[in-house]
């Protein structure tokens, strides 16, 4: 059994980690959608042909544009979900669980920071997407974070054995011999 002090070191950790995801993801997702603010405003930049450009575009609905004209409610949506993800991270012990987490996270608070500040005004501000491939619709940096991470919480959850429940503590010991004896 890990002693207290331990423990709070992994605690310690853990939430180190959680913090400098998110504020990686925020940092970065807000200083890019300024540089496309400035640099994108006389047309878009082609990177590779037709299929990678940057090209601004301002969303004020959700994902793929969806919901246009619910600003508001998607904003305050976005709150629910931070707290809600704030929860999770906080119970979580399994390491890949904690990076997906964080970076849903520092994506929802990267595109909810749009939502806030950004025009038309508060809660019904529009969120900054510039990143173009192809067909696909115009995304940013919170967006990408998102997906990854939606991706690694997949991965997550399909990939824990039974035998690491135990490791995390998540099974009492002999609880697994217990199961096999009378078939369950």
């Amino acid at each position: 059994m890990p002693s207290a002090a331990a423990d709070g070191s992994t605690t310690t950790h853990r939430g180190l980690l959680v913090a400098a995801i998110v504020v990686g993801v925020v940092v970065l997702d807000q200083v890019t959608k300024i540089w496309a603010l400035e640099r994108l405003a006389d047309g878009p930049i082609v990177v590779l042909g037709d299929d990678v450009g940057f090209r601004l575009s301002r969303n004020s609905g959700g994902a793929f544009s969806i919901f246009q004209g619910f600003t508001p409610l998607l904003a305050l949506l976005a709150i629910g979900l931070t707290v809600a993800l704030v929860r999770a991270v906080s119970r979580t012990r399994d390491p890949l669980m904690l990076v997906a987490l964080a970076l849903v996270l520092g994506g929802a608070l990267g595109n909810l920071i749009d939502r806030l500040v950004r025009e038309p005004g508060f809660l019904r501000g529009e969120v900054i997407d510039w990143i173009g491939v192809g067909r696909f619709p115009t995304f940013n940096i919170a967006d990408s974070a998102i997906t990854i991470g939606a991706i690694a919480l997949l991965v997550a959850v399909v990939r824990i054995p039974d035998d690491d429940e135990s490791a995390t503590g998540s099974r009492a010991p002999g609880e697994a011999e217990e199961q096999g004896a009378d078939g369950g």
